[in-house]
């Protein structure tokens, strides 16, 4: 996790965990992650990436080795000027081109606003790794969307109610400690009873623990080991079923109450509702 302050880009924080990637690992990012010293950093690592095209780089198949159906490879060469969070040093140190692949894919899916997709990719043995190996890959990064959601959304930090720099920080560490907690009990129950961890509710996780809890505090050693095992139990029997290609219509079910926004301080408002 990297904090920084508002008006920071994703891609300046990311630059920070490249330290946590393994050799042989694969990077999935948007289009706001494909930028050339990023994929050369990943890739002195030892590692790969597959990012989406960014918008700025336009499309076309006559340019690049055609490798199979909506499939190329391309060079790209180095910046003619140093971008935005690197250094003279860090510029001058990149190499003249890299070589990338480039693979094209439709979206066919009621419901879904992108319709042409364009990654890249260092993959570039088409041999081991197929076209449609890489488009399966790409999708499971949506996974990460709703891991923010869950975040944000079923453990209600989309709200920060400390008023303070350093006791805002507390507050998010808190609840990745209980979004990680949660995760493992998750983790535990799937491989325990032979079930897919990401198949699991956290939700249904986070309330199963929440009435766990009592009875784990009360008991001794030995009996809170068995009250445990009951938990991962109960825990797999909550499996989502698998909805590929899922769409839902994007509109709010619930009507905002029609009341203007609140602006100012709550005590400036009563004296306004008193002199009034």
């Amino acid at each position: 996790m990297c904090i920084d302050v508002l008006n920071t880009h994703d891609i300046k924080l990311a630059r920070r965990l490249y330290g946590f990637l393994k050799p042989n690992d694969v990077l999935l990012g948007d289009r706001a992650f494909c930028a050339y010293a990023d994929m050369v950093t990943i890739t002195k690592l030892g590692c790969d990436v597959i990012f989406r095209k960014h918008q700025s780089r336009t499309t076309t198949m006559r340019k690049g080795k055609i490798v199979g159906n909506c499939d190329k490879s391309v060079t790209w060469s180095k910046p003619k000027s140093c971008p935005k969070g690197l250094n003279k040093d860090e510029f001058d140190a990149l190499p003249p081109s890299i070589t990338v692949r480039e693979v094209y894919y439709y979206i066919v899916i009621p419901g879904f606003r992108t319709q042409q997709v364009s990654l890249i990719t260092t993959l570039l043995d088409k041999s081991s790794y197929s076209t449609l190996e890489i488009v399966g890959l790409y999708g499971k990064r949506w996974d990460v969307e709703l891991d923010l959601r869950h975040i944000k959304t079923t453990l209600g930090m989309d709200v920060l109610r400390c008023k303070t720099p350093p006791m805002i920080r507390k507050e998010i560490h808190v609840f990745l400690v209980a979004y990680n907690l949660l995760r493992s009990l998750m983790w535990s129950a799937g491989t325990t009873c032979s079930t897919p961890p990401n198949r699991l509710s956290l939700q249904g996780t986070r309330h199963h623990l929440i009435n766990f809890i009592p009875k784990l505090l009360d008991a001794t050693s030995t009996k809170r080991l068995q009250i445990y095992r009951t938990l991962l139990k109960i825990i797999a029997q909550k499996a989502v079923p698998e909805r590929p290609g899922r769409s839902e219509p994007r509109v709010r079910k619930r009507r905002p109450k029609a009341y203007p926004l609140m602006t100012k301080p709550r005590h400036e408002l009563r004296k306004q509702l008193q002199s009034a």
